[in-house]
């Protein structure tokens, strides 16, 4: 009973168009999928920057089971003792230990299945307190024993870093899903110890704009490179997620891409 389960893993959450497209499209997808649980990284979730509360408790509200974030963590100061009070909103784990929230969390599905979500940050381009690869060990040592199935999110800049912690954390964990950079990657499968594995997962957002923001912004920004205000974009939007069976603990057996236009959402 413990080893078959499913996991829905929804990336980068953009702005409220992000939201909208998440929640519009989250029902069907749990028709289609049946996953036992719903793991989102909400990391640009308001405004493109950063959670609020009120977010967090609207994502959870929709059926959301755990939600990762990232770097920009601490952009909304009302999210600090929020980090601390709900369990299942994770900061990467290896931000110092004297900032708000927490790293990992244990979550139970209906039939019993116990799931770890650990949240990791990368160190190639990204400012996290402490190394990312002890710091998984460290997840893993203090998840021993009290799951069934661990999920790791690999919120990074640099590709070789998250592919790099796929391969370490091989047959230790269920999942390393990499997230961050927005854009969908080709590489999703199971590496041999049977870890089911993504450098990207993309981002759930306006696939109109560039990586969430405002085309025309974007590029002017680029071609000037003077500062603008960037504002999250509108067109397009789409849900780029991943779903991940397991037939054994920790033990994938496929991971499928789920790019899912939103043309109805606004």
């Amino acid at each position: 009973m413990t080893g078959n389960v499913s996991i829905l893993f929804v990336g980068d959450v953009v702005g409220g168009i992000g939201k909208r497209t998440l929640l519009a499209l989250l029902p069907a997808l749990r028709d289609r999928f049946a996953p036992d649980f719903v793991v989102v990284n909400g990391e640009n979730a308001a405004g493109g920057v950063g959670i609020t509360p009120k977010i967090a408790r609207e994502l959870l509200a929709s059926g959301v089971d755990v939600i990762t974030l990232g770097n920009h963590t601490y952009r909304h100061r009302e999210i600090y003792p929020y980090l601390d009070e709900e369990e299942r909103i994770l900061r990467p784990a290896n931000f110092l230990a004297s900032q708000p929230g927490h790293g990992f969390c244990v979550v139970d599905s209906s039939a019993g299945v116990r799931l770890g979500v650990v949240s990791l940050s990368g160190n190639l381009f990204m400012k996290a307190g402490r190394p990312a690869f002890p710091e998984a060990d460290a997840a893993l040592h203090a998840l021993d024993g009290k799951v069934d199935h661990v999920l790791v999110d690999m919120h990074a800049e640099a590709t070789s870093e998250k592919v790099a912690m796929g391969w370490y954390l091989d047959g230790r964990a269920t999942a390393v899903v990499g997230t961050h950079t927005h854009i969908p990657t080709a590489d999703a499968r199971v590496l041999p110890g049977g870890t089911a594995y993504i450098s990207d997962v993309g981002m759930t957002g306006p696939r109109g704009g560039v990586i969430g923001v405002r085309r025309e912004q974007a590029v002017t920004s680029m071609v000037t490179q003077m500062p603008i205000r960037f504002e999250t974009s509108t067109e397009d939007p789409w849900l780029n997620a991943v779903v991940i069976r397991a037939d054994a603990p920790r033990h994938a057996v496929s991971i499928e891409q789920v790019l899912e236009p939103a043309p109805g959402v606004v």
